[in-house]
């Protein structure tokens, strides 16, 4: 009986495959642990399709022979053809079929704005090229209110396939929580020939028929290309199993592989890797880092895949469980530049052709060039794959040629100096990508691993690490195929949800729980149904607040155990407690995943080789030291004692001195010398380690070791004393000022999105009717996010309103104001203000950040409080002017409450007001934490300095501009 997919001795031959969108990784491993891997052009007009076309090349399979389907235990795959179908907008002609009055809802949405700043708004088209009202209703309960006419929607779902339509999307208002009139509909569709029906209580069974719809619709037009593609590989490899990657992190067989689940198919494998390597090197909590040549894809892993509900990809909306992933316009083809004023990274890429000027074909000076410049990268352990024929070694002198017009530009002392800048803005772009997966979601960093993979990580890992202030960095063996690998080591799960909105009270509890013994037995069912057998079995529950939008999973249990779980996790995420408002259970959601094979072969251990004594300038943090180059496979395994997962470095008189590779054979760096090997235990930075797919950068203060399993661990030895941003605080550095600007906006970032997470209006959390920012002592504009534009100008009045008002100022306190005479836009649109302090004088605030919410309603003598026939002021509502709403940390309830209910035409709905300006509050802190990170890591006269140079610069850009 088989457990799971085996990939056990007996069952021969598994396979894992990753078919991005340039490149396709393919991975074979035999009985005996033995593996081979090929990287191939996912097009190509030398073959049909590369993933069967590597497949047969690995398994020497003579051309015109048929494939060998009894030598393959399992073919695991994850694809982008879902994600290229949305891409090029080549999916089935699909109908859309909705309730009466609802034809235009998906072109309507839900008032995202693609572009913020654009004039122009250029929508993209719509999936659905028809559109079918069915005349019928149910209520908000599920309640029958209009009985769906059969015969005329069968008469119009019969002109819509006679017009050639074949796939047909079914979305009908509630229908999730009463789906009657959607399976009847639904037979009507199948009885008359559509090749794909999909219903939305089936593809996406949870409330909020918005997003019920646009992920039903996506999968109808995805589904059938989708599977026409399954069905072209099934029948290529001859009957052999074939499963693929879904979006959250589990295997499927093909069959069963649908449009919904495939979008972020490929990057759900790199954070399967890259929990896999982190239990395998006994780490607790890491953060994933996949540098690819365009973008960086970074994700965190702790114990548990972590998820997200929807993703827009395309300018297409879906709902559904996948892993998440954070994505960063920062690879190693990112074009530098530099516009006069700041040293620029992205996000323009230099692509495949021309590429980097290191190609040899004539491109722009990228990342990759700065890091060759730099001595973390050498050009004779690359294959000669470059210049006009594709047959010559990296060009360095041309790398070298292009960094030093930009030095010259820059006014740096040399090439090395300028790529060190520009590798120094590339780090802080990726490390606030970063921040996003961590610190805006109440995780610390310091307490992670990082693993780097994708071809470009290694060079500037431990520079990403000491940014992050991360003590450990995980470069697997696979590195650069780490997708097909993690791939590999997925299992098949099924996935349940459903909707409840009860209270989380003991009937609510007592419901959810009945309803996940029922989600149970069908994901029990689905598993059975695909081969496989039951290996964990979890339930949670998504909990959130009365009023809230916001939901976050627990584990099912005990519900004094979960009422307590929700509210640290709440307290973790937002920063604050609401224990007067009742917790909601919004949706149950079971997950079973087959049994993983209990005889599992590890990959054979890789060969040990001779070091390589060859050595090669390095540049780091301005000095440049010989750097040793070591094959990876050169480095003795790590001892015990040098790759415990959080143990203390070496001893001082241990470390390895890179002179001391001029003998092998002897133990270096306290390891002892092995028989199969004669490599170092522990190379230490400045040093080069060098694999057949990327090569790593050990920075100095870092070293690495390699382990039985392949994996390289580099770990920090000790921590250099933070620098100032600058010797010269008068005239502003490019590359500086470049990372100070992005340092501010990452602030207003980070609490736009602490903002989106907390409110609980619709306006402000759906609408994104919002604005955050940073300002001077001065309540100058330092750094505003791109939210609404229409805040962009005032908000610096209102903060000046406030010091004005209150000219004693305390840590600890906020301030809301909607007052139009001092700064505000209208009435419903509140500010809240916070002054930060900062260095030993407390007396006055060195900087203000402030959040700006529409709220819904602010009273006025008619709902919306901006009523055109108002004569007063008192007509549109209620009137905050600079009214204290926090003071020693504490938020003032009673107060702000009584302001929201005073005067003839009161707030009509103060308890969302409040619920709304706490979480302008929980934004606010977000940025004022970051602000006294930065003071704390750079110095209050740097910070101060660089926010008036960050000001110069934008004014000179306008400047430029006009």
């Amino acid at each position: 009986m088989t457990t799971g997919i085996s990939d056990s001795e007996g069952y021969g031959l598994v396979i894992w495959i990753d078919r991005g969108g340039t490149f396709t990784d393919i991975i074979t491993r035999d009985a005996l642990g033995r593996m081979r891997t090929l990287k191939l052009l996912s097009t190509s007009p030398a073959y049909e399709d590369a993933a069967v076309e590597g497949m047969r090349r690995l398994l020497d399979v003579p051309k015109g022979a048929p494939f060998p389907a009894e030598r393959v235990a399992a073919i695991k795959m994850g694809t982008t053809v879902a994600t290229n179908a949305l891409l090029e907008r080549k999916g089935a002609k699909t109908l859309f079929v909705t309730t009466k009055g609802f034809a235009d809802a998906l072109v309507i949405g839900d008032q995202a704005r693609p572009s913020l700043f654009a004039l122009d708004i250029v929508k993209p088209e719509p999936l659905y090229s028809g559109v079918v009202e069915a005349d019928e209703r149910l209520d908000a309960a599920g309640g029958e209110v209009r009985p769906l006419d059969l015969e005329r929607l069968r008469q119009d779902l019969a002109r819509a396939k006679a017009d050639g339509f074949t796939s047909a999307a079914i979305a009908f208002l509630h229908a999730d929580l009463n789906p009657a009139h959607e399976k009847a509909a639904g037979e009507i569709a199948e009885a008359l020939g559509f090749d794909l029906v999909a219903l939305s209580h089936e593809v996406s069974p949870l409330p909020r028929f918005l997003p019920r719809a646009e992920t039903t619709v996506a999968d109808a037009y995805l589904t059938p290309a989708l599977r026409a593609y399954v069905r072209r590989v099934a029948g290529a490899v001859n009957g052999a199993p074939l499963y693929f990657m879904t979006s959250s992190g589990g295997l499927v067989r093909a069959e069963a592989f649908r449009g919904r689940d495939a979008v972020v198919s490929g990057p759900a494998g790199g954070v399967v890797g890259v929990a896999r390597t982190a239990i395998a090197a006994g780490a607790e909590a890491v953060l994933g880092f996949d540098m690819g040549g365009t973008s960086t894809d970074v994700c965190r892993f702790a114990g548990t895949l972590e998820r997200r509900d929807t993703a827009r990809i395309a300018g297409v909306r879906l709902r559904g469980p996948m892993l998440d992933v954070e994505t960063v316009a920062a690879g190693g083809g990112s074009i530098l530049t530099f516009d006069g004023l700041r040293a620029r990274v992205g996000p323009d890429s230099a692509g495949a052709d021309p590429g980097p000027a290191a190609y040899g074909r004539g491109g722009p000076a990228t990342v990759t060039d700065a890091n060759l410049v730099l001595g973390r990268i050498d050009p004779a352990a690359f294959p000669s794959l470059f210049g006009p024929n594709q047959d010559q070694p990296l060009d360095a002198a041309a790398s070298r040629a292009r960094l030093a017009v930009l030095a010259q530009a820059m006014g740096a002392e040399s090439p090395e100096a300028a790529a060190e800048g520009f590798v120094r803005v590339c780090v802080e772009q990726t490390a606030q990508a970063v921040h996003r997966i961590s610190t805006e979601r109440g995780f610390d960093p310091r307490g992670h691993a990082l693993v780097a993979f994708g071809g470009a990580a290694g060079q500037i890992a431990c520079w990403v690490a000491e940014a992050l202030g991360v003590d450990e960095v995980l470069s697997p063996r696979y590195a650069s195929l780490l997708s097909a690998w993690g791939i590999g080591q997925a299992q098949v799960r099924s996935l349940r949800q459903a909707g409840v909105e009860r209270r989380l009270d003991a009937e609510g509890h007592a419901q959810a729980m009945a309803l996940g013994a029922d989600l149970a037995a069908q994901a029990l069912a689905d598993l059975q149904a695909q081969g496989a057998e039951l290996g964990e079995l979890s339930t949670r529950l998504h909990l959130k607040y009365e009023g809230a939008d916001a939901t976050i999973p627990i584990e099912a249990g005990e519900l004094a155990a979960m009422t307590q779980a929700f509210a640290a996790a709440h307290e973790r995420l937002f920063g604050f407690i609401e224990p007067a408002l009742p917790v909601l259970i919004a949706s149950v959601e079971v997950e079973a995943e087959a049994a993983a094979d209990p005889h599992f072969v590890t990959a054979e251990p890789a060969p040990r080789q001779a070091v390589d004594q060859r050595t090669i300038p390095m540049t780091s943090d301005g000095k440049t030291e010989r750097a040793p180059v070591i094959s990876a496979d050169a480095l003795g395994a790590a001892s015990p004692l040098h790759h415990a997962s959080h143990g203390p470095p070496p001893p001082k008189g241990e470390e390895l001195d890179p002179g001391q590779l001029q003998s092998h054979s002897s133990p270096i760096g306290g390891g002892e010398p092995r028989s199969g090997g004669g490599g170092p235990s522990t190379v230490p930075g400045p040093a080069l380690i060098v694999r057949g797919d990327t090569q790593i950068a050990v920075a100095p203060g870092w070293r690495a070791a390699l382990a039985e399993d392949g994996l390289i661990r580099l770990t920090r030895m000790d921590r250099k004393a933070a620098k100032s941003a600058a010797a010269d605080l008068t005239t502003p550095d490019p590359v500086t000022l470049e990372l100070f600007n992005r340092r501010f906006m990452g602030v207003a970032e980070a609490m736009g999105a602490a903002l989106e997470r907390t409110a609980h209006s619709v306006n402000i959390k759906e609408r994104l009717d919002f604005s955050c920012a940073l300002f001077d002592a001065e309540g100058g504009l330092v750094a505003n996010a791109p939210h609404m534009p229409v805040h962009l100008g005032s908000m610096g009045a209102s903060v000046r309103a406030v010091r004005d008002r209150h000219p004693v100022l305390s840590p600890g306190e906020a301030f809301a104001l909607n007052n139009p005479y001092a700064g505000g836009t209208h009435l419903p649109d509140i500010t809240v203000v916070m002054p930060i302090f900062a260095g030993a004088d407390q007396a006055r605030p060195a900087f203000y950040v402030a959040a700006r919410g529409h709220h819904a309603d602010v009273g006025g003598v008619q709902p919306g409080s901006m009523p055109p026939f108002s004569r007063t002021i008192d007509e549109e509502g209620v009137l905050l002017d600079a009214l204290p709403i926090m003071r020693e940390g504490r938020f003032l309830e009673g107060q702000t409450r009584a302001a929201l209910t005073a005067g003839p035409w009161p707030a009509r709905k103060p308890d969302q007001n409040l619920a709304d300006l706490k979480a302008q509050i929980a934004a606010c802190q977000a940025g004022a934490a970051q602000v006294s990170a930065m003071i704390a890591a750079h110095g209050d006269e740097t910070v101060a300095r660089y926010m008036g140079f960050v000001q110069d610069n934008a004014e000179a850009l306008v400047r430029r501009a006009i």
